[in-house]
């Protein structure tokens, strides 16, 4: 049995589809097919009943697909030991990163990190803040956005101005009234933005909310006239000398996105997650 097998076992447990499992690992729907009659064979016991709608594990297959789990966490170990012990920097680094910081923010910062470490093995999972927080303990290193991570070793990597965005002005001796298109994002950035217009309710008012799956789809439907969307800084820069806009202000004080940086006390003796840190609190992400 190699380490894929046991990854595939996984990744089949998880997707719950042959077919949809040899889309995510890019490889043939037969050729997954004769990889797990192959590992049955191995174990000499059907690890998978076939059902119309997913695979489901038998109770042999649990304790296979159990096995195969802590297979997987004694070679990562292994790894960062091995990493941690020797002088060239390698080894696995586990990424959580906020969807918007990956889009806008680390593609660079990765091309710049891996062209400095290639032996570094990189395991990035993206999505929405409130999602990486609940499984943070999987993960070398999170990237979130909002408040930071209780029970973590937290950095603010920068702070992300908010601002609201629409085709037309924004009068100042009359009740704004235009639809607010939201994308999808954690509680808290909807907590700002209602906080902001419940105090601003004299000057802007939604006619309707639309939600959107992706803060570029927002930008887009914003730029045809559907609607005002309020979005931060790092994302909208471009937008600034285009479109009508306004800060979002509260008594005085601007109404920001923190980004932060959180990792478990003692992971940073792993070269590896100690060199990218570093590479991520000396990025600038925002115009001075």
């Amino acid at each position: 049995m190699k380490i894929e097998d046991y990854v595939l076992l996984i990744k089949l447990n998880e997707v719950g589809t042959i077919r949809g499992t040899a889309k995510v690992i890019l490889i043939s729907q037969p050729a997954v097919t004769q990889r797990l009659k192959y590992i049955e064979e191995y174990f000499s016991e059907v690890i998978f009943i076939r059902t119309p709608k997913r695979l489901i594990p038998t109770p042999s297959g649990e304790i296979i697909i159990e096995h195969a789990k802590r297979v997987i966490d004694h070679e990562r170990e292994l790894k960062n030991r091995l990493a941690q012990s020797g002088k060239e920097i390698q080894g696995t680094l586990s990424i959580a990163c906020s969807s918007l910081i990956s889009q806008r923010f680390l593609p660079a910062i990765l091309g710049e990190f891996t062209a400095a470490y290639p032996k570094v093995a990189i395991d990035l999972v993206t999505g929405i803040s409130e999602d990486i927080k609940r499984d943070h303990k999987k993960y070398h290193v999170c990237i979130i956005r909002g408040e930071k991570l209780k029970e973590t070793t937290s950095i603010r990597l920068f702070e992300d101005p908010l601002y609201i965005f629409d085709t037309e002005a924004f009068p100042d001796d009359r009740l704004k009234e235009r639809p607010l298109i939201s994308f999808k994002s954690d509680d808290s950035m909807h907590e700002l933005v209602d906080n902001w217009l419940y105090h601003h309710q004299d000057k802007i008012k939604p006619l309707k909310t639309m939600t959107v799956d992706q803060i570029e789809t927002c930008k887009q439907f914003m730029k045809q006239g559907i609607g005002m969307a309020v979005l931060p800084e790092s994302v909208s820069d471009s937008m600034m000398d285009s479109y009508p806009h306004i800060a979002l202000e509260v008594e005085g004080k601007s109404v920001t996105r923190d980004t932060w940086v959180c990792y478990q006390e003692g992971i940073r003796k792993l070269p590896q997650v100690d060199h990218f840190i570093k590479t991520l609190t000396s990025t600038q992400f925002l115009p001075q």
